[in-house]
């Protein structure tokens, strides 16, 4: 198609070029409606009548007027637009018969000053496709007063927010919203979506965030995230705003939240504080994310990046984060700051953050474990509550040190208190129905953690235009402590269900880890050519990591003083990697392609402390990549991205020790664990058309390992299992998705209507007892919304699909976990006079019976509310609100990983009734666009 298309413009070139006797033109003048203005730089563009895709534009002259030439014979439209005036649209044609359109002068009107009917109402350009961001006009989308940015975002096609405030954009999870470019409360977007105002935002952007590094020598580096960006007007840039909302609820709910914003020109200033027990309140807590894992891997830009701690069979195994298990309560509170002065040549940025998390509940699970012999079913019941305080202080500094140069200089801290409490029964059967074993267990544990980060990065660009230098370094330190007691009582069962013996635990743990990391990056930028560059980096990385775990048993006097050989280690891992690459960029025309590799020498020294014996090793990581970009016209593009990447495995899958939190599934380390190399292919293409306001996504991804590491688990005859991470040597295991989305507004019904469609598939192996198990998953997905916004009237949307998943072990291909499901979604606002509103959404799940699990899941979650409004600016509002009127919020989560299969049913809020008032102050810059 490509090749078609450029063959097609050779081709058209070409016969202009021989026939210029055919061309065609038009002119004409562009004032304001009272004919005193002049629209200097105005935007004339000329689109096909057609499909609504550019031909060609140019901006206004000094005196108002324009011309454009060397354009077809045809049917188009012309279109005028001016930041603050309603865009103009006349349709047009060019024959033999009229070669030049003269449009003498067309007057364009403010905004603020359109009557109906006054002018030809042509569509706002809603979507620019700018590269690989994606820009939407909020002008283009109509909200209620005092909405804030997350209603603004819910009209945007292919963006879809969820009920908790969840992002996810072209099918991926959106982890950062930035407002004009700069980090606002650091990593939690719902700071942003829920509290500042829609109607100061002039631009969405939407685009994948590189590294500063990558981003300053125009040469992608592999890393990526998601990101929105809020442009916000410049008259709204001025002024304080904000919110506060107070609600008291039934079965003792409640939330209450407070925001103040004070923005005066570049300066940013704001505080915030919630409380509450309904969910809706509080921090995301995305930071647990970054430094709750227990990974240590080379980043894409030769970083190594290395977690302490984690899910890897701890005792703290609670990341701070609400998945909805539970009831939770949640305070909260923190300050913003940032500001660029010396004419935008120095910036700083600078946020801290203060929070609690309490989160009790039930959890009901239902397993399926298929070994080469049969399958085990277990059950099990578990209480469990869990408390984490976290502070977190960060400041960014960025300086232009003259026209060339730059600094940026970045610090975080985080302090991390931690305590969790957890009792269980489970019980398991074999395949005969026979009682196997029974397990009754607790497990508490207090931690505390610290955390440290400094990194500096360094620019300048050379004398030769695309010649550049830069240097990044990078410090972290990460302290965690953490103790707590183990108590277990297991009972084991012979093949008649007889009662054989038992196994007592009782222990004391401690387990304290330590990491710090220096890494660094200098990368040199050299053109070859006008079209042609290449970007050499060389990397130096330093770890240390220390974990030091324990476990004492009670001792005659009462005391847990006996140390256990078996379940205690401690071990020392440190880690020198040297990294040099070469990454060729070529641009020309519409097309920007890169490629090239990074090598990594990476030495690995072990140091058993208990034995005293070190064990180093060497291994040569390689991180392969390649990009290509085709930007089709202003207003479609395609993308492809592939990146190879060197896993590492962390200390605690190397580290020679046993883990018994969980007596009856013991976790082993394994020293000799290897590198695994990854490969990772991401296809996209994005395309908008102005008139008809449609928008199409599709992207695809694709990827594979080899040298894989997975797990190892033996079962024995009494159902204990132990698990050791392994290399799996001459398996692929591979994962796919491909995510479709076509969006488009039914003008005679003014109607928006999407198609969504999601299929998605992964294959992994392990082994159980030295059977290789093969684990095949898929998930297909079709979705249709419809929405429609009638300012001041009524607004809605509906969302319905079905789903298809699949999921198939080897060792037992009888009993897979096949099955139907659908979903669907809808919101319902009327808008009344007197200022009432009365608003509803419902969200409806249903998933079918499956060979594993003969029971069907049905529930639809029903949530109302009517609120009404107070003074002329409705800026205050008493709402009373139902949550889950139906009273089916059943927690409940169905899934699949290599040879087990599990379905959770546990507590999750259901209904209450509560009584609000939100208060929107807001103090703004608003006048009308001035020419």
């Amino acid at each position: 198609m490509k090749h078609k298309i450029l063959a097609l413009l050779l081709f058209s070139m070409s016969s202009l070029s021989l026939f210029a006797q055919t061309q065609y033109e038009i002119k004409g003048l562009v004032t304001d409606t009272a004919a005193s203005y002049k629209m200097v730089n105005s935007t004339i563009t000329v689109l096909k009548a057609k499909d609504s895709t550019l031909v060609k534009f140019t901006r206004a002259t000094a005196d108002g007027s324009f011309s454009l030439g060397n354009l077809t014979s045809g049917k188009f439209i012309l279109l005028l637009s001016y930041p603050g005036y309603a865009d103009y649209v006349e349709d047009f044609q060019l024959d033999s018969a009229k070669k030049t359109q003269d449009f003498g002068q067309m007057n364009m009107t403010l905004k603020a000053t359109i009557l109906k009917g006054v002018i030809i109402k042509g569509n706002i350009a809603a979507i620019k496709i700018k590269g690989d961001t994606t820009e939407f006009n909020a002008a283009a989308y109509k909200i209620q007063p005092n909405s804030k940015v997350e209603d603004l975002l819910k009209q945007l096609p292919g963006i879809t927010v969820d009920k908790n405030g969840k992002i996810t954009a072209q099918g991926q999870a959106v982890n950062k919203v930035l407002v004009d470019g700069e980090e606002f409360f650091g990593d939690d977007p719902t700071l942003v979506t829920k509290n500042l105002r829609g109607d100061m935002v002039d631009k969405v952007q939407l685009y994948d965030k590189k590294s500063d590094q990558a981003t300053f020598t125009g040469i992608d580096d592999g890393e990526k995230a998601k990101t929105i960006n809020i442009k916000l007007k410049e008259d709204k840039k001025n002024g304080y705003f904000g919110k506060a909302d107070a609600g008291v609820g039934t079965d003792k709910f409640y939330q209450g939240q407070a925001m103040i914003n004070a923005f005066k020109g570049k300066k940013k200033l704001s505080a915030y504080g919630t409380i509450g027990n309904t969910g809706k309140t509080g921090l995301g807590w995305q930071d647990s994310n970054k430094y709750g894992s227990s990974n240590m891997e080379v980043s894409d830009d030769g970083g190594m990046m290395f977690y302490s701690g984690g899910d890897d069979g701890d005792l703290d195994s609670f990341n701070g984060m609400y998945n909805g298990q539970g009831i939770p309560l949640t305070k909260s509170g923190g300050a913003h700051f940032d500001n660029k002065w010396n004419k935008d040549k120095e910036s700083i940025n600078t946020n801290y953050k203060i929070g609690a998390i309490n989160v009790d509940g039930t959890r009901n699970t239902l397993t399926q474990n298929n070994l080469p012999t049969g399958a085990i079913n277990s059950i099990s019941d578990q209480t469990f509550s869990n408390h984490m305080f976290r502070q977190k202080l960060d400041g960014t500094y960025s300086i232009n040190i003259d026209s060339n140069s730059t600094l940026k200089v970045s610090v975080d801290g985080t302090l991390k208190d931690s305590r969790s409490d957890d009792a269980s029964y489970s019980s398991s059967v074999r395949a005969d129905d026979t009682q196997l074993n029974n397990s009754s267990r607790t497990l508490s544990n207090n931690g505390d953690q610290r955390l440290l980060n400094a990194s500096a990065l360094y620019t300048q660009k050379l004398k030769k235009k695309g010649r550049t230098f830069s240097v990044r370094l990078n410090q972290a330190f990460n302290e965690n402590k953490s103790t707590g007691f183990l108590n277990s009582e297991n009972q084991f069962f012979d093949e008649q269900g007889n009662f054989t013996n038992k196994q007592v635990v009782d222990q004391y743990k401690t387990n304290n880890s330590t990491n710090s990391t220096f890494s660094s990056n200098l990368t040199y930028t050299e053109p070859l050519s006008k079209a042609i560059s290449v970007i050499v980096n060389y990397g130096l990385n330093i770890n240390k990591g220390v974990s030091d775990r324990k476990s004492f048993n009670k001792s005659a006097d009462g005391t847990y003083s006996n140390l256990d050989q078996e379940f205690s280690n401690n071990f020392e891992l440190n880690q020198l990697s040297n990294q040099g690459g070469a990454i060729f960029n070529v641009k020309k025309d519409k097309s920007v392609f890169s490629f090239g590799t990074k090598i990594s020498d990476v030495k690995f020294e072990q140091l058993n402390k208990y034995t005293n014996n070190t064990y180093k090793r060497n291994f040569t990581n390689w991180n392969p990549q390649a990009s290509y970009r085709y930007n089709v016209s202003q207003m479609t593009s395609f993308r492809f991205y592939y990146n190879g990447n060197t896993r590492q495995p962390s200390i605690d899958q190397v580290q020679p020790l046993k883990v018994n939190t969980d007596p009856l599934n013991i976790i082993l380390g394994n020293p000799d664990l290897k590198p695994s190399f990854s490969n990772n292919i991401n296809i996209g293409y994005n395309s908008y058309k102005v008139m008809s306001n449609q928008s199409i996504y599709i992207g695809a991804n694709y990827g594979f390992s080899s040298n894989p590491i997975t797990s190892s688990v033996v079962t024995d005859e009494t159902g204990k299992s132990t698990s050791q991470s392994i290399n799996l040597e001459g398996k692929t295991p591979s994962n796919f998705g491909i995510n479709a989305y076509f969006n488009r507004k039914i003008k005679l019904l003014d109607l928006n209507i999407g198609l969504n469609g999601n299929v998605s598939g992964n294959t992994s192996y392990n082994m159980v007892n030295t059977a290789i198990n093969t684990t095949k998953s898929n998930s297909y997905r079709g979705q249709l919304s419809l929405s429609k916004h009638q300012e001041k009237k009524y607004s809605f949307y509906v969302s319905a699909g079905p789903n298809y998943n699949t999921s198939e072990a080897s060792l037992q291909r009888q009993l897979n976990n096949n099955g139907w499901g659908a979903a669907g979604e809808a919101s319902f606002s009327l808008y009344l006079p007197g200022g009432i509103e009365i608003g509803s959404d419902g969200e409806y799940e249903y998933r079918a019976k499956t060979q594993t699990f003969n029971q069907e899941f049905e529930r639809f979650i029903w949530n109302a509310s009517i609120s009404k409004k107070f003074f002329k600016s409705e800026n205050l509002k008493l709402t009373a609100s139902a949550n889950d009127l139906l009273n089916q919020n059943i927690g409940f989560e169905r899934r699949a990983n290599n040879n087990m299969i599990t379905q959770n049913n546990y507590t999750t809020i259901k209904r209450y009734f509560m009584l609000s008032l939100i208060w929107d102050f807001n103090k703004m810059g608003g006048s009308a666009p001035k020419p």
